[in-house]
């Protein structure tokens, strides 16, 4: 009798230890969650603006512009979202679910934008500084919307999966696998 309450009381300390230990590992893998939104990759991009309004019938004379403005693009995982359903841990291995990555900013600063060149005829204005600022919003646009063809996010991902791959195994798990949730729209701010 002795020894079959030692055993069961062994088999339930075993148990809590093994939970115990299952949920300290989980922690220390949602710690990532703390990161919130780590940044993988930043583009350096140059776009150029033309413009011109020579089709206006009833202007008389042209008016050219041509800009250049310097875009830096930063794209990178929200480590926030991780959920513990994302997490699966067999002994020394981890599965692990990623959010996709998303671009986390666009940044033009004033002094990035240049005019290359600009030709107004006698009877018409300069571009003003409204018009100028109007061609660099549409620069920004042009520039988000070609995140797909730059592939920033799929380096994004790979840089996030190498990092968060490095993290893990300090941590001690020998076989790790890591996926992206499926695709959904990637997010622009």
């Amino acid at each position: 009798m002795f020894f079959r309450k030692n055993t069961v009381f062994s088999v339930c300390l075993l148990l809590f230890a093994g939970c115990n230990t299952k949920e300290k590992q989980l922690q220390e893998v949602l710690a990532l969650q703390q990161m919130n939104e780590l940044a993988t990759v930043e583009y350096v991009v140059t776009k150029m603006i033309r413009a011109n309004d020579n089709k206006t019938w009833y202007k008389i004379g042209d008016r050219k512009i041509l800009m250049s403005c310097t875009a830096t693009l930063t794209a990178g995982i929200n480590l926030s979202a991780i959920t513990r359903e994302q997490v699966q841990i067999r002994e020394e291995n981890i599965e692990l679910t990623l959010p996709r990555a998303s671009l986390i900013s666009v940044n033009i600063r004033p002094e990035d934008i240049k005019i290359e060149y600009e030709a107004t005829d006698l009877l018409r204005q300069p571009f003003t500084a409204a018009e100028r600022n109007d061609l660099a919003a549409q620069a920004e646009k042009q520039v988000k919307e070609s995140i797909n063809e730059l592939g920033i996010l799929n380096t994004a991902e790979t840089n996030a999966s190498l990092f968060i791959s490095n993290f893990l195994t300090r941590l001690g798990y020998k076989k790790i696998n890591i996926q992206f949730s499926p695709s959904i729209k990637p997010m622009l701010n």
